[in-house]
């Protein structure tokens, strides 16, 4: 079926217009995943909530801007996927998914997250790129399983001291953003491996070689005027991280290349820990 067909039909709400849209929901996938990527969606069908069984529920790429409550009914559910839609706020079923632990709201039109987010307490991987945040939403710091976060491009100038509460907390994505200054609080928080700050406007990198668990630093593309000190066995990617000026103006792009292989690698990974 073409998008064009599909996005005619996205506009019937007749439950035939849906199953045009999405199939025959009737048995539990074996694989008790399911997967409605890329289909139009402007609603998801309630039919798609009875899987009380469902480990996985990919909604990506679709219209959506609101679930249905009867989504809270997927008690088993660990992942969900609902990057590249147009959510400008959490629908609140969400937040009542008791072992969800890896949630994508990626490229939607988010400017806050609700208090009741911290009631997933089994969170541990929340991908929030580009969206509409100005502002650090504080109830991240209330995950307390949270190991990766990713909160890149968006319109963030400052972390919060907060932050430093989430001892499992391993990687921080936040390029993109507007920081003017390295976050003070990642300092403190020794146990970091990744910490990725490109294309921000940081113009002065502290000593990071006291953090010896710190894996990767990327803070390519600020206006900084010195490279971040690191520990052995820290890679470095930015300016002055291996060699001179004009060589590395040179391995400027294989260098971009290689941070987006480290993203892809980690959003991998994660999904294949289910």
């Amino acid at each position: 079926m073409g998008n064009a067909m599909r996005s005619v039909v996205a506009f019937i709400p007749s439950e035939r217009c849906q199953r045009f849209l999405v199939g025959d929901l009737k048995e539990m996938p074996l694989d008790r995943t399911l997967d409605l990527s890329s289909r139009q969606l402007r609603r998801l069908p309630v039919a798609a909530c009875v899987f009380g069984e469902l480990v996985k529920l990919y909604l990506s790429d679709n219209n959506l801007s609101s679930l249905p409550a009867d989504l809270q009914g997927l008690k088993k559910l660990q992942l969900l996927a609902l990057d590249f839609n147009c959510f400008e706020e959490l629908p609140a079923a969400v937040c009542r998914l008791p072992q969800l632990s890896i949630l994508y709201l990626g490229n939607n039109r988010l400017y806050s997250l609700p208090r009741e987010l911290r009631e997933l307490t089994e969170l541990n991987t929340l991908w929030l790129e580009t969206n509409c945040f100005t502002v650090f939403p504080q109830v991240i710091c209330e995950l307390p399983n949270l190991k990766t976060l990713h909160l890149g491009y968006n319109q963030i100038q400052s972390l919060p001291r907060e932050l430093g509460v989430l001892e499992e907390l391993r990687s921080v994505w936040i390029a993109g953003n507007q920081l003017a200054a390295f976050p003070p609080v990642l300092l403190e928080m020794h146990f970091l491996a990744v910490i990725d700050v490109d294309r921000n406007q940081i113009r002065y990198f502290p000593c990071l070689s006291h953090m010896l668990g710190l894996k990767l630093v990327i803070y390519d593309h600020n206006p900084c005027v010195n490279a971040p000190v690191v520990g052995e066995g820290c890679r470095r990617v930015g300016r002055w991280a291996d060699s001179s000026d004009d060589e590395q103006e040179d391995d400027g792009s294989k260098a971009a290349g290689d941070t987006t292989l480290e993203v892809t690698e980690v959003h991998h990974e994660e999904e294949h820990n289910i």
